[in-house]
């Protein structure tokens, strides 16, 4: 398996990826599955929140394994706070993982539920100098992840990154994405699960602060068949449909996944 083609087939898929990313098989590895009865109420955690600059939206682009929206993070133009952070980590980029069909796709199970998609908001921490060395810091990087479950009153927030997908179908294809708030994804409700884990791609580095919130939003059936029509391979390559671009639960190893709510 060569070191720039890791997927999710059966060749190149989450099952082979420690053969060149070592870490993948380490011990603070994401996603997981969340068991309520496992997990600890912490009433000491703070709420969370978000002040994003819609201006610093940038481009949308299909990197041939996810949908991808990218942000400037040149200063601490959309930060996110509180919680369990320690100081503001700034806003760089937001991807989606999800199924070929509507009953699994997330990467996070919760209590045994799979939903339909996973939205993942990445920051990093700014004391780190960049990303890259946030990247080697336990303390580096925090995910928010939302799930989108599929639902006759579908949100319209998604609609947004939706109707920009026929602009970036194949592989390598970007278009611009700007003026778009992405606080508006989020749910109603606060909630959240954290633990200490990691990115859920290659090189899967362990330096996620994982906020995962408990509330999904809804999609409807449509809007997930959208997603499905991207393609994984480039523009003169027949259609190979991007679907089922998630990573199964890993060993949780002794991690303490702590919750904000009772």
């Amino acid at each position: 398996m060569a070191q720039s083609v890791w997927g999710y087939d059966s060749d190149n898929g989450p099952e082979r990826w420690h053969e060149n990313y070592p870490m993948a098989k380490g011990d603070k590895q994401s996603p997981i599955e969340i068991n309520s009865k496992d997990v600890k109420h912490d009433s000491s955690l703070a709420p969370w929140h978000a002040s994003y600059d819609p201006g610093a939206a940038k481009t949308i682009l299909n990197n041939g394994r996810t949908c991808r929206v990218v942000f400037d993070d040149t200063f601490d133009r959309s930060v996110l706070r509180g919680g369990p952070l320690t100081g503001a980590y700034r806003l760089r980029q937001l991807h989606l993982h999800w199924g070929s069909s509507d009953d699994h796709g997330s990467e996070h199970v919760i209590d045994g539920v799979k939903y339909a998609a996973e939205l993942h908001m990445v920051h990093w921490n700014p004391k780190h100098g960049n990303f890259a060395g946030a990247l080697k810091q336990p303390d580096g990087v925090a995910v928010v992840g939302i799930f989108l479950k599929v639902g006759k009153t579908p949100k319209p927030e998604m609609k947004r990154i939706l109707e920009e997908i026929d602009n970036i179908k194949t592989k390598g294809k970007e278009a611009p994405f700007q003026h778009f708030d992405p606080s508006i994804l989020f749910p109603k409700s606060r909630d959240y699960w954290t633990y200490q884990g990691s990115f859920t791609t290659p090189p899967c580095e362990e330096c996620i602060t994982w906020i995962l919130l408990r509330e999904p939003i809804e999609v409807s059936s449509d809007q997930m068949v959208k997603l499905r029509s991207l393609s994984k391979n480039g523009e003169n390559e027949p259609v190979n449909p991007l679907v089922d671009n998630w990573r199964p639960p890993q060993p949780v190893k002794g991690r303490i996944v702590r919750a904000s709510f009772k």
